[in-house]
């Protein structure tokens, strides 16, 4: 994809599951604090009882990290984490919604049920990235991420602790970017307007 090509970003979405913990905290760190786009991060992870994600994710980066409650807006210049055992919807009015459905990929919350609420809410202007995780999770979102123009990212499986779920989404589908784990803030930050 050329650089002229690239949208004006409302939202970027990022999956992962196993082995993903420790590039969000590589690539944190060094994402440009004056992100014009609000950032959503899904996670598989187990009910804990505190919010210490958020917690260790705010020490790594100036940009304001917050656990998501029903109903938060969703507004640029954050980074927005996943709740534990729900699915993260996005509903038109660009906020978000929990959902305690079944469990999709074995998982809750479901990347997949993410990314394609974001695409029907944000269409070409959404950016979906999948990180190291062992199922197939992610890989139909990115498809509908891709069906409304957005443009979609995977972590390179050969830098992935856990690389099945990145190697699933390259091989059922094109991608526009193949990325290294020190690539990924680079990425995201040359999505900033100028």
């Amino acid at each position: 994809m050329e650089e002229n090509q690239i949208k004006p970003t409302g939202l970027v979405v990022i999956g992962g599951s196993a082995g993903s913990l420790s590039v969000i905290l590589s690539f944190l760190p060094r994402l440009d604090p004056l992100l014009d786009f609000p950032i959503v991060i899904v996670i598989h992870r187990k009910k804990t009882l505190d919010n210490s994600l958020s917690d260790l994710l705010s020490q790594k980066t100036l940009i304001p990290v917050k656990e998501i409650e029903e109903k938060d807006p969703i507004l640029p210049g954050n980074i927005y984490i996943a709740p534990p055992d729900y699915h993260l919807l996005i509903e038109e009015e660009k906020i978000f919604s929990l959902d305690y459905s079944e469990k999709i990929n074995f998982s809750r919350p479901g990347i997949d049920a993410t990314f394609q609420t974001a695409a029907q809410v944000y269409k070409d202007k959404l950016v979906g990235i999948l990180l190291s995780g062992a199922n197939a999770d992610g890989t139909e979102g990115l498809m509908s991420i891709r069906d409304v123009g957005g443009i979609t990212a995977v972590q390179d499986p050969a830098t992935a602790e856990v690389p099945f779920m990145p190697r699933n989404a390259l091989e059922k589908l094109s991608i526009d970017y193949l990325l290294s784990i020190e690539g990924i803030a680079a990425f995201i930050n040359s999505l900033i307007k100028k």
